[in-house]
Order: structure tokens, then C-alpha cells, then sequence
């Protein structure tokens, strides 16, 4: 139902995200951007809406402090944890808690974040989640070397999954960590 892609580039942390929500062969834009800035974070989603929102509106991002990669797997892990419980989202599957996918933007560092809580850093400084990501991983690796703005490379990895996936589609929002 989605793409989300990021990049890091000059210590700026860049996200954009398609429009598209689906349910089987139906097709909405919706309004409701999948990305977005939460006090120094930003952020974008795939998964479900309503997990978006509560990202959005109802996470309360603990401020990053210290060894940024504990940080991220212990305090922002367990914040976004208790904020998807209150809002009766999270999940669990065999005494397992499970959430959605999306992406994280902080201190000039892009994380994903799994279904299982997992925090992932990509080596590449670039990478995109969602049903069009392998398209769009394909663009961003194809422009890593032509010397792009972030916005241009970003637009062409969703114009990709775009036009090569059905559940994927303009118009695209973008935000970026402040400097």
C-alpha cells in the first residue's frame, strides 16, 4: 500500500512518501501525509494509517541522548511501544508484539524500524519500505552517483514504484530534519 523512502545527505536526514492507501483492488488518496516531522524526528509509515497518526499525533519522541544506536533500540523503541498500546494498535501473535514498519530520521541518521521492533541503519545512507521498495531501492542505488539533490533523487525513486506498482501513487510529501 505504500512507499516511504529516506536518504542521508550532509547530515540531513531526507523522507518522502507516495499518497496511496488500498484495501485489495480499491485505491484512495488520502490527505493524511505517511510523513512527517515529531519534534527532532522525522518520520514516515507503511503498515496501517492509524499507526501513522498515532506517530503523529500521539507519540511523545523522548529527546535522543547518548550512544544514538542504544538510544534508538532501548528509550525510542519502548516510547513508540507504549504509545501504540495506548492507542490500541499494537499487536500480539504468539506472545510476540508485532507493530508496523516505517522510518526514522534523527541527528543525521536514518533508521528502519520493523515489524518486531527491530532498528536497522542501512550501510548505504539510502532505503525505501513498502510494497513499491524494491522499485524505489532500485532508483535511489541507480542516482547515488549523479550528484542529485535529495528531492530530485527521492521523486525519481517514487515516480518508480509509481508507475510500476498498482498500490503506489502521487501526489508525494517530503520533510527533512532541521539543520
Amino acid at each position: 500500500m505504500t512507499v516511504i523512502v529516506g536518504l542521508v545527505h550532509r547530515g540531513r536526514v531526507h523522507i518522502a512518501g507516495d499518497s496511496a492507501a488500498s484495501s485489495g483492488s480499491q485505491l484512495t488518496i488520502r490527505r493524511d501525509p505517511k510523513v512527517f516531522s515529531n519534534g527532532p524526528y522525522v518520520l514516515g509509515f507503511t503498515s496501517s494509517f492509524r499507526m501513522g497518526q498515532l506517530l503523529h499525533h500521539a507519540f511523545e519522541a523522548p529527546h535522543p541522548e547518548g550512544d544514538l544506536d542504544r538510544f534508538m533500540a532501548t528509550r525510542f523503541i519502548n516510547a513508540v511501544r507504549s504509545c501504540l498500546k495506548d492507542g490500541g494498535w499494537a499487536r500480539k501473535d504468539s506472545e510476540q508484539e508485532q507493530a508496523g514498519v516505517f522510518l526514522v530520521g534523527v541527528h543525521g541518521r536514518l533508521f528502519e524500524i520493523h515489524d518486531d521492533y527491530q532498528v536497522g541503519e542501512p550501510a548505504v545512507g539510502y532505503t525505501a519500505v513498502g510494497s513499491g521498495d524494491e522499485l524505489a531501492l532500485g532508483a535511489l542505488h541507480a542516482t547515488a552517483e549523479l550528484g542529485l539533490k535529495p528531492r530530485r533523487r527521492l521523486t525519481a525513486a517514487l515516480r518508480a514504484a509509481d508507475h510500476h506498482n498498482a498500490y503506489v501513487s502521487a501526489p508525494y510529501t517530503y520533510v527533512r530534519t532541521p539543520r
